[in-house]
């Protein structure tokens, strides 16, 4: 049986590299989700993530189990988990999405000022997800050369 689950958290506030981050959960989540037939969708902004993970119920269930333990991730909150017969981020093993103008107009549309994972509910859950399909994807490009910039350790 295959599944739709979505849930949002808010970014650890003390991780320092917001690039490193990203760009470690999307190359992880690429390969691990098309070796296990996963597609989905993660969007980043304001300090918090929205994620879809589509695929096979156990094997999505078993990644959701991991992203909640994983450190980067607080405050998460689950959505609705629903049974699907067709893929809807088909052609992404993870689609990324950065902060978007659709998506604050959606969330204008629903009476905030800027994307609040906590204001999606069953209603618009849909609408959020056709507006995330809508998007380009965004590339996360790792500062290159920038870490320990001339700094040569000693010990």
């Amino acid at each position: 049986m295959n599944i739709r689950l979505c849930y949002a958290s808010s970014r650890h506030e003390l991780i320092d590299d917001l690039i490193e981050d990203l760009s470690d959960i999307l190359t992880v989540a690429r390969d691990f989700n098309s070796k296990n037939e996963i597609f989905g969708v993660l969007y980043y902004a304001n300090n918090a993530f929205f994620q879809c993970l589509e695929g096979e119920k156990v094997i999505v269930y078993e990644l959701f189990d991991r992203i909640k333990a994983d450190c980067r991730h607080n405050s998460i909150l689950e959505f609705n988990v629903v049974e699907i017969d067709k893929f809807s981020f088909k052609n992404w093993s993870m689609k990324y999405v950065q902060k978007s103008s659709n998506v604050d107009i959606f969330f204008n549309q629903i009476g905030f000022d800027q994307f609040v994972p906590a204001a999606i509910n069953e209603e618009n859950l849909n609408q959020f997800i056709d507006v995330l399909l809508t998007e380009n994807q965004t590339e996360v490009k790792r500062k290159i050369g920038l870490n320990k910039r001339g700094t040569r350790p000693y010990l």
